[in-house]
C-alpha cells in the first residue's frame, strides 16, 4: 500500500461556519463568542456542529469558484447528458472530464474541496462529543456519533469514487498538518470498517420524523453501504448488503410512488420512495453567487439545466443556461409505454421556442430543469434559490440492489419481482428474467440524471465498451482504465509541497 504525507489544503483553519440545509432541524445560529472548547461542551452545541456537518452536501453546484454539481458530474462522463452550455470553453472543467482529458490544472475540484470540509466538520462532531462528555446522554451522543459517521463515508466516497488514491484521516489535523495518502483500495476498507461500525451502534431511525427529513438514516447508512461494497465488487459484503436490502424492503417504511414524475417536484420531495435527499429551499432563501455562497437556501442547478432564452412560465418551465442537455439517444431508449420517458426528458424543441446553445438537442433533463414557481419564495438572487432537492437513494434503486445482488449469490429472494416492480411502476407489462445485463439496463433507464449510471458502467466492466467516441465528434476518446480517476486539483498537488502524488491520468 502506497501512503504519502500531505498537507490538506483549507482544512487548517479553526473559524466555525454556522450553515443549513433546507428543513427546521438546519436553522440554528451561534449565541455566543466564546472559544470552541468550551462552546462545544452542551447538548445545544453539540447539535449546532452536527447541523454544520451537513452543510457541505449543498456547495458542490456551486462553491464560489466552479459549478460541478455532484450527479450531473457523475453523468457526464456517462452516455446519458452532454455538458452543453455556450461552447466547449465554457464550464471547460465539465467539458474536459466529459472526455476523459481533464487535467490539474483545469478539472473539477469544487467536489474535492466540498468533501474535505464535509470530512473535517463530521471529525469536528466526533471531538465535541468528547468535550461535552456527561453533558451528553449516552443516547444524544450515540446518536451525533452515527450521524457524523455516516456521514464522513459518503463525503468520502465523493473523494474515493472521483479521486480514488486520496489523504484519508478520521481525526482532523494538527501541525504541521501532514496526514497519509492511501491507494484508491485502501480507502474502501477503512470506510467501509467506519461504516459498519457506524451502523452497529444502533442509532438511526430507518426513517426520520419529517421535521428532520434529511439528516442521515438506517435506511440511508444501508443504502451507501451497498453503494460502496458493489462499486469495489466485494462479494465478501454482498450478503450483508442484501441483508440491508432485504431490512429496508420489509420495514414498511418505503415503497414505490405512482407517479414517476411527480418524484422530482417539490410535492414529491420525501415520499415514501425517497431513502436520502439533499436538500434545497426557497423560502425567504438568502443565497446568491458572491458574498452568500454558502448559507442555507436553494440550489442553481435548474437554472444550469433550463434552456436558454425560454419564456418564463411557457410549458411551466423557466429559462436557463442550456447546460447537461440530454442525449437524443437517451430519449430513443425508452419505449413509447414507458412512463420515464417523459418523467425524464422534457421536449422543449416540441413546446417553445429558445436560443439553441451547444450541444443541444431540444431534450432538457425534466427532473431537474428549471420550473416555474420552484424560486419564487426565495429574498435574493432567484438564479440560485431553486428549492429541488437532489435525490441520492430511492426505494426503486434498493429494489434493483437487491435484484443484483441475488442475481449475484448474494442469498435468496425474489430478484425477478423485485425488477420487474420497478418496470411495472414505470408502465411496464413485459416481465423481464433477472440478469446482471437486464437489471443494469433497469437501472439505466431509471436513474438517467440521478448520478447513478457513470458508476455502474465503471463497476460492471461495460464503461471501455460504452464511453467511446460518438458521431458528431464531441467525444473523441475512449474510457480505459486509467482514467477511472480524475486528476488530483493542481492547488492540492501544490499544498502538499511534493508529497502527495498525482493520479496517472
Amino acid at each position: 500500500m502506497r501512503k504519502n504525507t500531505y498537507i490538506i489544503a483549507g482544512l487548517i483553519s479553526s473559524v466555525f461556519l454556522m450553515t443549513g440545509c433546507a428543513d427546521s432541524f438546519l436553522e440554528v445560529e451561534s449565541k455566543t463568542q466564546e472559544t470552541i472548547d468550551t462552546y462545544f461542551t452542551t447538548d445545544e452545541h453539540v447539535q449546532e456542529a452536527v447541523v454544520a456537518a451537513y452543510a457541505p452536501l449543498h456547495w458542490t453546484d456551486w462553491d464560489g469558484n466552479q459549478y460541478s454539481p455532484v450527479l450531473q458530474a457523475s453523468d457526464i462522463m456517462a452516455d446519458d447528458l452532454w455538458v452543453g452550455a455556450a461552447s466547449k470553453t465554457d464550464q471547460a472543467h465539465l467539458h474536459l472530464s466529459a472526455n476523459y482529458e481533464a487535467v490539474p490544472t483545469n478539472c473539477i475540484q469544487n467536489i474535492w474541496n466540498t468533501a474535505y470540509k464535509g470530512v473535517k466538520r463530521c471529525n469536528d462532531v466526533l471531538t465535541y462529543i468528547g468535550w461535552a462528555g456527561e453533558n451528553l446522554t449516552k443516547e444524544s451522543a450515540t446518536y451525533y456519533e452515527a450521524q457524523a459517521r455516516v456521514l464522513r463515508v459518503f463525503y468520502y466516497t465523493w473523494l474515493w469514487k472521483f479521486y480514488g488514491n486520496i489523504p484519508y484521516y478520521e481525526a482532523n489535523l494538527t501541525s504541521p498538518y501532514l496526514t497519509e495518502q492511501f491507494q484508491a483500495d485502501a480507502v474502501y476498507n477503512a470506510m467501509v470498517v467506519d461504516l459498519e461500525g457506524a451502523i452497529a451502534l444502533n442509532a438511526l431511525p430507518m426513517r426520520e420524523e419529517s421535521k428532520n427529513y434529511g439528516r442521515v438514516t438506517l435506511a440511508m447508512a444501508y443504502m451507501l453501504y451497498a453503494e460502496i461494497v458493489m462499486y469495489q465488487n466485494d462479494d465478501s459484503r454482498y450478503t450483508t448488503a442484501l441483508k440491508y436490502m432485504t431490512d429496508i424492503i420489509n420495514s414498511g417504511k418505503y415503497d414505490l410512488v405512482d407517479n414517476y414524475a411527480g418524484i422530482f417536484r417539490e410535492s414529491g420531495e420525501w415520499s415514501t420512495e425517497s431513502i436520502f435527499e439533499i436538500n434545497y429551499k426557497d423560502d425567504q432563501a438568502t443565497r446568491n453567487y458572491t458574498d452568500n455562497v454558502f448559507v442555507a437556501g436553494g440550489t442553481v442547478l435548474p437554472t444550469m439545466m433550463g434552456p436558454d432564452g425560454w419564456v418564463d412560465g411557457t410549458d411551466g418551465h423557466n429559462n436557463g443556461w442550456g447546460t447537461f442537455p440530454v442525449r437524443t439517444e437517451t430519449y430513443n431508449m425508452y419505449s413509447d409505454e414507458d412512463t420515464r420517458r417523459d418523467g425524464t426528458c422534457w421536449n422543449a424543441a416540441a413546446a417553445g421556442t429558445y436560443n439553441s446553445r451547444y450541444q443541444d438537442t431540444g431534450f432538457f433533463l425534466e427532473k431537474y430543469t428549471a420550473h416555474t414557481g420552484d424560486n419564487a419564495d426565495c429574498s435574493n438572487d432567484p438564479q440560485v434559490n431553486y428549492n429541488n432537492n437532489f435525490r441520492i437513494y430511492r426505494f426503486s434503486e434498493t429494489l434493483l440492489n437487491a435484484a443484483e445482488l441475488i442475481v449475484r449469490n448474494a442469498g435468496s429472494g425474489d430478484a425477478k419481482e423485485y425488477l420487474n416492480r420497478v418496470r411495472k411502476r414505470a408502465g411496464l407489462t413485459t416481465e423481464l428474467e433477472p440478469t446482471v445485463d437486464n437489471i443494469i439496463e433497469e437501472r439505466h433507464l431509471e436513474f438517467v440524471g440521478e448520478g447513478k449510471r457513470y458508476w455502474d458502467l465503471v463497476r460492471t466492466g461495460k464503461a471501455s465498451i460504452v464511453l467511446v467516441p460518438d458521431e458528431y465528434g464531441y467525444r473523441t476518446n475512449t474510457w480505459s482504465i486509467n482514467k477511472k480517476y480524475l486528476p488530483i486539483p493542481q492547488s492540492a498537488i501544490d499544498s502538499a509541497q511534493g508529497s502527495l502524488t498525482q493520479n496517472n491520468y
